[in-house]
């Protein structure tokens, strides 16, 4: 059950709707041939055991039989005519291009809607939501993207493989990937890199958090596409990390801050990243209360066993990582961090964007910046 730090209970949360979530349930003809019909068409053979016919009468039976054939041809090509012509018409009303189906917004309005739903219904995680892990993974498949070679980025889906999947940096995010396994079965014509990305904006939305802009295009690849070790933030590290990690995506000053706002949300864990403990006291609710508690409250070394971390004086429950303390010890940085402490407004703005950004490093698409959607949260 949900702890009582959760401020996303089941009573502020939306009514719930009824979706598939099951890997049969979704079933769009536009995407998929019923089963049945696929199993038809690779079956061949007889249709019962009787013999050839006997050779007196296989010229008549060849005469007819091309007779038939040539009455078939013709119906079959004159049916393939209709029915092209027909979907021809369809096509332009229902997203396809090439006569290749294209999914429309109502259709990623549908994963979407499912995403928050299961938000909903499973909520036997951290503080009660999978939110905060979901956001994790979204940004942790992002964030290995290299501009000067163009490796790595949310296009791939890499994670998927242990190479990748197994680094440091991305340990336990394999509950967040089995938490939407079960969502791309019941849509699976989404690709993994689209569902990835899309399941942290439903994420952050659902958590109170700003619209993001967020388009489809992402094509899932393989194991030879890993990318190394080491392209993720190490909390451990100072601002100059910051600024080679971030820097090698593209990102200025205002914009690492900005990212950094997610650590308003989720904890951490010893038997992960071996720190311990939630940033803020709304570790499912998005605020800029990080950034207060940055600016304002007194932070002191933790006595424990564990990797060097803060605790906040006052309560002794809240920890901030020596990264993120950097932000306030570097004058560049802190400049940002006061904007976002006064302006609640300004954080989600410039978050908002620099997700979005984050989100298509890398990614070739082949549609612009027109064809960004604004997923409706959940009613």
């Amino acid at each position: 059950m949900a702890s009582a730090a959760r401020l996303l209970s089941r009573s502020t949360l939306r009514r719930p709707i009824s979706l598939p979530i099951r890997s049969t349930a979704f079933h769009d003809t536009r995407f998929a041939f019923p089963p049945q019909t696929l199993r038809q068409q690779s079956r061949r053979g007889y249709a019962n055991g009787s013999s050839p016919r006997s050779s007196s009468n296989t010229s008549l039976y060849w005469g007819l039989g091309l007779v038939a054939a040539g009455s078939l041809g013709y119906y079959a090509y004159s049916q393939t005519k209709r029915l092209t012509t027909e979907a021809v018409k369809q096509s332009s009303a229902e997203g396809k291009r090439d006569g290749v189906v294209v999914p429309t917004q109502e259709d990623y309005q549908k994963v979407y809607d499912a995403i928050a739903q299961k938000l909903i219904d499973d909520d036997a995680y951290d503080d009660g939501s999978y939110g905060p892990v979901i956001l994790r993974l979204g940004w942790h498949a992002s964030g290995t993207y290299d501009a000067e070679t163009g490796t790595g980025g949310s296009n791939g889906a890499t994670m998927r493989f242990p190479p990748e999947g197994d680094h440091g940096a991305n340990a336990g995010l394999h509950a967040a990937r089995t938490f939407l396994d079960p969502i791309h079965a019941a849509f699976p014509w989404i690709s993994y890199s689209d569902l990835w990305t899309l399941a942290a904006v439903c994420a952050i939305q659902e958590m109170q958090g700003p619209t993001i802009p967020w388009r489809p295009g992402r094509q899932d690849r393989d194991i030879g596409f890993c990318t190394p070790d080491g392209r993720l933030p190490d909390g451990a590290k100072g601002s100059d990390h910051l600024r080679a990690i971030f820097g090698r995506m593209g990102f200025d000053d205002r914009e690492i801050v900005a990212l950094s706002g997610a650590h308003a949300l989720g904890r951490c864990h010893t038997d992960r990243s071996g720190f311990e403990g939630p940033w803020t006291f709304s570790p499912t609710t998005l605020t800029n209360e990080y950034f207060k508690l940055l600016a304002d409250a007194k932070w002191r070394w933790k006595k424990w066993n564990g990797p060097k971390q803060y605790e906040d004086v006052e309560s002794g429950s809240l920890m901030m990582l020596p990264t993120d303390m950097a932000l306030v010890k570097d004058d560049k940085f802190r400049a940002h961090v006061e904007r976002y402490a006064k302006d609640e407004e300004v954080f989600f703005k410039e978050f908002a964007d620099v997700v979005c950004k984050l989100f298509e490093l890398g990614v070739p698409f082949t549609t612009g910046e027109d064809a960004r959607l604004r997923l409706k949260r959940m009613e």
